[in-house]
């Protein structure tokens, strides 16, 4: 990482503890709405992120994780996470008949990048699917969208779509993934369905 983007993360850092202020202030208004459930994102791993790739590309292979990776830019998705779960914690003390839980998006979609091969994202887990010439198909001058872009035969084995946005696929084992490490929250056992067969007997 060089120096100015170095720079740029600690600037960037010092807008956190604002933008965690104004998700915990929007929840409050709700709460005051009416509202009783919350599902709170978390911040992808940007540094994965084939646009972030392309804007931020560093001269240093320590400045790569394992996965390919920029790992500054991990840590600061990171450092936000930390910051909002604490605010969350804050939330559910002050509010504990309301339902606030967090989505772990950093986590559960690391897996893309740790195992793209073995969740079938044959294509890579850091190229888009759509975009332009580049080592990530992503190219400031022709975006997804745009005549000259260049669009792959089968998104499904593709984590990224267009650098930014994930694939169909992608979303949906991002919505398994956080769906099963959250099972209570989205199936309570107070709301299994009973139904009763023609024969009198009882069915789940």
């Amino acid at each position: 990482m060089d120096l100015a983007d170095r720079s740029a993360l600690e600037e960037i850092r010092t807008f956190v503890p604002g933008v965690i202020k104004a998700i915990s202030l929007a929840i409050k208004v709700l709460i005051g709405e009416g509202a009783m459930t919350f599902l709170v994102p978390g911040n992808l791993p940007i540094g994965c992120s084939a646009k972030y790739l392309t804007l931020f590309k560093c001269p240093s292979k320590e400045d790569y994780d394992e996965n390919g990776c920029i790992k500054w830019l991990n840590d600061f998705s990171v450092y936000h996470n930390k910051f909002l779960q604490k605010e969350l914690a804050v939330l559910r003390e002050e509010y504990p008949s309301v339902k606030i839980i967090y989505a772990d998006y950093y986590n559960v979609s690391m897996k893309f990048y740790q195992s793209p091969e073995l969740l079938r994202f044959t294509s890579g887990a850091l190229k888009a699917c759509c975009g332009g010439k580049g080592p990530y198909s992503v190219n400031q001058s022709v975006e997804c969208g745009s005549v000259d872009a260049i669009v792959c035969e089968d998104p499904s084995t593709y984590v990224s779509w267009d650098g930014v946005h994930l694939t169909e696929v992608a979303y949906k084992f991002l919505a398994n993934g956080l769906m099963q490490e959250n099972n209570q929250f989205f199936f309570p056992e107070n709301d299994i369905i009973i139904t009763t067969t023609t024969d009198g007997n009882q069915a789940l």
